[in-house]
């Protein structure tokens, strides 16, 4: 059994060089065994699951071993419901003055293809309970490209130190890289220093190999990064896997599906049942190869062949596997797939009936952890283009997260909304921009609009003002036509 990944804390209050292995040492132990846990999730995930070890004492030489990789299905659903529209960053509210800022800021994160990236990470926090992004600023900037570097981290090689004290602000993070011979070099940043430190694995101690080649503990340089430049996103407070609290059933789920297969080729291959009539190897043989069988039978004991056989009640089975396939299904949040019908049902009905809305729950529930883990990367990524420009001055509070999906649902009710509010001369039409959840960037929309609004006021009043009337004409007697 699995109970989510365990958080690395220290008691130290700042990581220096006098400290830094000790602590290191420390935190390997939590980790390996986080390690070993993210490995069999990931495996889980692709398809080695528990089935695969199957043993059937009886009959073994028929023992199917079925896998539905439900395991899959959770994941590539939770990742595509939470980002399968990307991540947008718009101004917020009162803070329109910086929307050109934030439009720098979205084209960056274009080029750097974040959207991608946020899908990868999404992946391993729905698969491991917990994901890793590091941000790096760019050495050399050449045209179309940011000043700043993103890459998502494997969960197995990478984790976070956090402090024990009030507040648990991160106090390093460590990025592992495990090379040939067993040697594992450990990549540490502190929120003002770098360290390499290399563990042969022979000595068990740490070394490093300076220039004139005599072994040192480590070696460290400081940096400008403001902080710790690997940000954790964990799915939850638990760091539990999407999947990871329903294995159980989803082992049953396998093991029901490989019995049902079993079931249908031991029927198959039924056994001959021979009564009071002796057949030997040799005769058996021919009968499977004839199809045909002679015997002798008397009156007190007639001969009787039979087939040996009892089949699975295929109908009883399903209503078990359908049973805990929805209990999967609620569990974890998803909509089932009953695909029921009625004559009153409305959107919203469907949405309630079906699960969405419970899938929509825990989506709002993730998103609040992510736009935590967003921040701190915001803060070091607008920390890199304020180095880069001096003149770029884009504060973090002027930034929303805001994810987009959803947006076009019920658009018919959420237009209607919208045109009800602009209508209403006490509401202002930023307000009801905002409120009808139409728009990924309400403020960018409303800008358009009354750009748009404005400019065709303007081509209206140079209309009318062009227009001329035509003169009157006269008659030979001086009375208007």
């Amino acid at each position: 059994m699995l109970y989510g990944r365990r958080v690395i804390y220290s008691d130290v209050q700042n990581i220096n060089s006098a400290n830094v292995v000790d602590v290191l040492n420390k935190a390997l132990v939590i980790h390996n065994q986080n390690r070993a846990e993210i490995q069999t999730l990931e495996e889980y995930f692709r398809g080695k699951q528990k089935i695969a070890n199957r043993v059937k004492t009886v009959r073994p030489e028929i023992n199917n071993k079925v896998t539905e990789n439900r395991a899959n299905e959770i994941v590539s659903f939770k990742t595509g419901y939470l980002l399968g529209e990307p991540v947008q960053y718009v101004a917020r509210k009162g803070k329109e003055d910086y929307i050109e800022g934030i439009n720098l800021l979205n084209d960056y994160m274009c080029l750097e293809d974040k959207d991608s990236l946020d899908q990868e990470l999404a992946d391993w926090f729905h698969i491991c309970g917990t994901g890793y992004k590091i941000v790096l600023p760019r050495e050399e900037i050449k045209e179309d490209e940011a000043p700043f570097c993103v890459y998502i981290l494997n969960p197995k090689s990478t984790f976070v130190i956090y402090s024990s004290s009030l507040g648990n602000k991160p106090l390093a993070g460590v990025k592992c890289v495990y090379m040939a011979e067993g040697t594992v070099a450990y990549c540490v940043w502190t929120e003002e220093w770098y360290y390499e430190i290399i563990d042969n694995n022979i000595v068990n101690s740490f070394v490093f190999k300076n220039e004139k080649g005599i072994n040192e503990t480590f070696k460290g340089q400081p940096h400008s990064f403001s902080g710790v430049p690997i940000i954790e996103y964990p799915a939850n407070e638990s760091r539990l896997g999407a999947f990871e609290i329903v294995m159980d059933i989803l082992d049953a789920i396998n093991m029901t599906a490989s019995n049902r297969i079993d079931a249908i080729e031991q029927f198959v291959q039924s056994l001959m049942l021979f009564e009071n009539c002796d057949i030997d190897e040799e005769t058996f043989k021919a009968l499977k190869e004839l199809g045909a069988l002679k015997y002798k039978s008397d009156s007190n004991n007639p001969a009787k062949v039979s087939i040996l056989s009892s089949e699975l009640n295929q109908m009883q089975t399903q209503t078990l596997v359908d049973y805990m396939y929805d209990t999967v299904l609620t569990i974890c949040g998803m909509p089932n797939r009953n695909g029921g019908s009625s004559t009153s049902d409305t959107g919203a009905a469907v949405i309630m009936r079906d699960g969405w809305s419970a899938a929509e729950t825990r989506a709002k529930k993730t998103e609040l952890s992510f736009k935590k883990s967003e921040k701190k990367f915001l803060k070091l990524v607008l920390s890199y283009m304020r180095n880069c420009d001096g003149s770029f001055d884009l504060p973090l509070i002027a930034v929303q997260i805001n994810f987009t999906r959803r947006n076009y649902e019920n658009i018919s009710q959420k237009t209607q909304v919208l045109i009800n509010m602009l209508n209403c001369p006490k509401i202002h039409p930023l307000y009801a921009y905002l409120i009808c959840n139409l728009f990924s960037d309400p403020e960018e929309a409303y800008k358009m609009g009354m750009d748009y609004y404005n400019e065709q006021i303007s081509n209206n009043t140079e209309v009318n003002s062009n227009v001329k009337t035509e003169p009157e004409c006269n008659t030979d007697d001086g009375s208007a036509a």
